[in-house]
């Protein structure tokens, strides 16, 4: 997960309130609330799409042989994320084991689950793919409603700074459209040579 500067700006106002607790600004208790609500958002936007990839895996699989190299390559993504592979994963490896690919991932696939199956008999925890659901993250009590403290003068805000020019021996910074220029649409295909009909 990557933060803005402005989220980080909040986190750590956020952590320097908790390590020495005072009365917070009202912007700042908003700003947590905002940064709150944006990580849970995340959160569950990830197992979202972390269900998402296991039902397209599912389904790439149900889809053998026909979509092996998709089904290989989603196979690899999911276990290098902390996939557990299931029985039905191993199965269509020892199937498609003749391929050296296919063949490195059933080991791999082998030694994981036997790992996961240890480790659920001597009753550790295993690691599952999607994480527990989070409890929403509450605002204690604090702030301007704690403590009515008097508003403080706002200093205004200095204007950027202007971009400095380019030194005479340095290039400047190139374009987005510069380095990734625009696709041109492919030539059409000349026409086809007219025929003349002999008579």
């Amino acid at each position: 997960m990557a933060f803005s500067a402005d989220e980080l700006r909040v986190l750590r106002r956020a952590l320097a309130n908790a390590l020495h607790p005072t009365p917070l600004p009202e912007e700042d208790v908003q700003d947590c609330l905002r940064l709150a609500g944006t990580v849970d958002e995340v959160a569950s936007e990830a197992g979202r799409l972390r269900a998402f990839l296991l039902a397209d895996l599912a389904r790439y699989r149900d889809a053998l042989p026909g979509s092996l190299n998709g089904y290989l390559e989603l196979l690899q993504d999911a276990l290098a994320a902390g996939y557990d592979p299931r029985p039905d994963d191993l199965a269509a490896l020892r199937a498609l084991r003749a391929g050296p690919v296919a063949a490195a991932l059933l080991e791999r696939c082998q030694v994981l689950a036997e790992r996961s199956v240890r480790a659920r008999l001597s009753g550790r925890a295993v690691y599952a793919v999607t994480p527990a659901p989070r409890s929403r993250l509450l605002a204690l009590p604090g702030g301007l409603s704690a403590a009515k403290e008097p508003e403080r003068p706002r200093t205004p805000s200095r204007p950027p700074a202007p971009a400095r020019p380019a030194a005479p021996g340095e290039r400047p910074m190139p374009k987005p459209s510069e380095v990734f220029p625009p696709r041109r649409p492919a030539p059409a295909p000349p026409p086809p040579p007219e025929e003349r009909a002999v008579s």
